[in-house]
């Protein structure tokens, strides 16, 4: 565990009055959202009132090959995922939307997200004779739904009754046979925000996925909303119980891509202001500011500006190689390191050399990061990162579940300069979060740097019962 992981991504289309064309689209916004889940994909179709869906384990370009695609049936609704998981096993079987049979007629569900009660439910839904398929909080969700469905009015009241049960972090796009629904927890832990195409109505994680396929950026979804859409038109549902914007802020550092805008704030502009403060509380006599590619070149950009060190570019970066957290072992890791970026001796030579990332979690990748800068000739790293240190586990969508692997849990500031090899080292203070963003406010979810969290956490016997493998599918998965 080199970087923080995100859970997935979600995407949802609806097409009124009978249009079809969803495949493309869902296509190129998962795509899109391929940063947000490297471990599986899948895209739900629903032709007049069927749902069909195929998934597999992979990335997007190899999942929907060509021949995929084309033997894929045109709709009019389509729910696309893109998962990393955080809980269950990588397997076929997890691979998202869902899609569920019931009484009052199918569903796909897309999820973003982590339960913190997902034992208590699964323990009851069980009882009650509910068959579990995957080892996937995402499933508890379905059940969960299915379930309130029998009393419901309706699909979209199923949803939000269901929403007073289930406690954590959820984003959820789903499917029914006639409607789109988009949901977002009563915290809004997960970006999720709506936009329209085609005269139809469109739900993604980011805003980003928007502009891939040409859609109008509407709205963000609100925490604890509903938003129900079918061929009466877009309607909305919010709960009873409080709400509160938790959004967490490591989307702004992190996980989003540059490009997006959630909850009214541009990810570009968080990160240049998070180098800024940086530049700020940790300055340094320097002679070049870097960044690590991706998400740290623009904090490295905000650095340069606000302390007048020249900006350069220190490594390149082989597009070719997948992030480095899905390699087996350590020494892959490494091995993938330093396959994916190479310094470049003519901006690092000779120089003292600011680099900046935006974490550190186990602490290994950044000690050969800045090994790869030492043998290019740099004379002093100093090495500054854009959000505080990871003291404490996340419990809603990273997979930071313990502090075991914390390096910053486990060893002084001064311990982790020497076991990284840099000159100095600064983190973004915890002070400075809540500015980051342009429309900020004083809510954000920053608990696994300050151990303070806006729902109590899951139990320590429940954080790893999802864990237990299911058997591995040969083949991809069509429903």
């Amino acid at each position: 565990m080199n970087k923080l992981h995100e859970e997935c991504g979600v995407f949802g289309l609806y097409l009124p009055n009978g249009q079809e064309g969803v495949v493309s689209p869902a296509y190129h916004a998962l795509f899109a959202l391929q940063h947000r889940g490297q471990e599986s994909c899948g895209i739900a179709v629903n032709r007049h009132g069927v749902i069909s869906c195929h998934k597999d384990v992979g990335l997007v370009g190899d999942v929907f090959t060509p021949d995929v695609l084309t033997a894929m049936p045109e709709g009019s609704i389509a729910v696309g995922h893109c998962r990393y998981g955080t809980t269950g096993a990588q397997n076929r079987s997890n691979a998202q939307p869902l899609v569920v049979n019931h009484l009052k007629g199918g569903l796909a569900l897309a999820h973003n997200g982590n339960l913190v009660n997902a034992h208590e439910l699964r323990e009851q839904l069980e009882n009650g004779g509910a068959i579990f398929h995957t080892t996937s909080d995402s499933e508890v969700i379905a059940y969960t739904i299915t379930q309130a469905r029998l009393t419901a009015a309706s699909i979209e009241q199923a949803v939000l009754a269901s929403m007073a049960r289930i406690a954590g972090a959820y984003s959820l796009v789903i499917m029914s046979p006639s409607k789109l629904i988009a949901a977002r927890d009563p915290n809004g832990f997960r970006p999720l925000c709506m936009g329209s195409l085609m005269g139809g109505t469109v739900f993604a994680s980011e805003s980003c996925a928007l502009d891939a396929i040409g859609a109008t950026f509407v709205r963000d979804v609100l925490p604890g909303e509903v938003v129900m859409v079918d061929a009466t038109g877009i309607h909305s549902l919010l709960m009873d119980a409080p709400r509160r914007n938790a959004l967490c802020i490591f989307e702004f550092i992190y996980f989003a891509r540059p490009d997006s805008v959630i909850d009214g704030s541009a990810v570009h502009t968080a990160r240049l202001r998070a180098g800024a403060f940086l530049a700020l509380e940790h300055p340094v006599q320097a002679d070049v500011v870097i960044g690590v590619p991706d998400s740290g070149i623009d904090a490295a950009i905000g650095y340069a500006r606000q302390s007048g060190i020249p900006y350069g570019v220190g490594f390149i970066k082989n597009r070719y190689v997948g992030r480095t957290f899905i390699q087996p072992g350590q020494a892959a890791r490494q091995s993938a390191v330093r396959i994916k970026l190479n310094a470049i001796g003519a901006t690092v030579a000779g120089k003292r050399v600011v680099l900046i990332d935006d974490s550190i979690v186990r602490g290994t990748t950044s000690a050969h990061i800045v090994s790869l800068l030492r043998e290019a000739g740099a004379l002093e790293v100093h090495m500054r990162l854009s959000s505080p240190p990871f003291r404490h586990p996340c419990y809603f969508g990273t997979d930071i579940d313990s502090t075991e692997n914390l390096i910053a849990a486990n060893h002084t500031l001064e311990e982790i300069r020497r076991l990284i090899d840099v000159d100095t080292l600064g983190y973004l203070p915890v002070s400075c979060l809540d500015k980051l963003p342009e429309c900020g406010h004083a809510d954000y979810c920053k608990g696994c740097f300050t151990g303070t969290y806006p729902v109590a956490p899951p139990c320590e016997a429940a954080k790893h019962q999802f864990e237990t493998p299911l058997s591995e599918n040969r083949e991809a998965i069509h429903v």
